[in-house]
């Protein structure tokens, strides 16, 4: 495993998947890749208006997250092929805690095309670790709609196990929707010194 990753970045690569904190020269990219599977993600994200799908939008968004990077606020990651270099997919890890806490949450896409070649996996196999690792969380939340059983399988493959059911939960493409709260725990966490 390539491994290229410090306190402020993730940028790891294994096999034909990379995947790295995103840079304010993604922009393109990120847009791009959004406009591309607009229609294939709308029933699973919350609404966006035309701005979202803008370069422009993505440029400013992300000299804000890199900011969020460099304070270990949060981190959102890309998803690529490393073979070809096309993007792939989306992981972000928001609303980290540090102490006492120690948790964060867990969301990501996958592009249409990229669907059940064992790219999000692949990818959470390497972006996990660094979360435990490297940002020391002790627990790492996400949530899925019912309905959707891909996302339910690959969360399940990852160890992360059912907590509850919150009705209502998040307002995804204009509708209120119900989500199963799932978690995964670092079994080998140890305070910082």
């Amino acid at each position: 495993m390539e491994d290229l990753s410090s306190a402020v970045q993730l940028h790891r690569r294994e096999g034909n998947v990379l995947v790295r904190t995103a840079k304010p020269s993604d922009a393109y990219t990120i847009a791009q890749y959004f406009r591309e599977n607009k229609a294939f993600l709308e029933p699973w994200e919350p609404k966006r208006d035309a701005d979202f799908y803008k370069v422009e939008s993505w440029a400013a968004k992300l000299v804000k997250l890199e900011e969020l990077h460099r304070l270990g606020l949060a981190y959102y990651c890309l998803i690529f092929d490393a073979q070809t270099n096309e993007m792939q997919g989306t992981i972000s890890f928001s609303s980290l805690i540090r102490f006492p806490f120690h948790s964060c949450n867990l969301g990501y896409s996958l592009a249409e095309s990229a669907q059940g070649h064992g790219y999000m996996r692949k990818a959470l196999q390497l972006a996990i670790p660094y979360m435990f690792e490297v940002q020391n969380m002790h627990r790492i939340a996400a949530s899925y709609m019912p309905r959707n059983v891909r996302s339910e399988a690959v969360l399940q493959s990852m160890g992360f196990e059912r907590e509850g059911f919150a009705k209502n939960y998040l307002l995804i493409n204009d509708k209120w929707e119900d989500h199963v709260l799932t978690s995964l725990i670092n079994s080998s966490w140890k305070a910082s010194s």
